[in-house]
């Protein structure tokens, strides 16, 4: 089963343990974290990802939801990003596009497919494709 992130669930502009769907008699107790993935549990321990305010907003206002998996791929494209030494990359993946920062590991900046049609993407030194 895969676990889902909505926008409601950010914090702060830094992914947390909370930020992962729970089931509705858990949804009022905050003393219940959500487990994920080992993997995505140490991306939100470690705030290996973190999403700006400005992210959450599109992310928000374009109806974006972010799967565990996705988080995962995301986290492992900016890292191959910062290898080659990129500063400010776009990443490519499904029907969404999202620019990071690479060296704050921040995605800054969100879109849906119907967002990116005749768009132009600029300042950035890197594109990533997540297939």
């Amino acid at each position: 089963m895969s676990e889902r992130m909505t926008i409601g669930q950010l914090y702060s502009g830094t992914l947390h343990p909370a930020a992962i769907h729970r089931d509705r008699s858990q949804a009022h107790s905050p003393s219940h974290s959500t487990p994920g993935s080992g993997e995505f549990r140490k991306l939100l321990n470690e705030n290996l990802l973190k999403i700006s305010n400005h992210a959450a907003k599109r992310l928000e206002q374009r109806g974006i939801e972010l799967e565990a998996d996705q988080l995962v791929q995301i986290h492992s494209a900016i890292e191959k990003a910062a290898a080659k030494g990129s500063k400010e990359s776009l990443i490519l993946m499904k029907d969404m596009a999202l620019i990071v920062n690479v060296p704050n590991r921040t995605v800054v900046t969100a879109m849906n497919g119907k967002a990116m049609v005749d768009n132009v993407f600029t300042q950035i030194d890197s594109a990533i494709i997540i297939s």
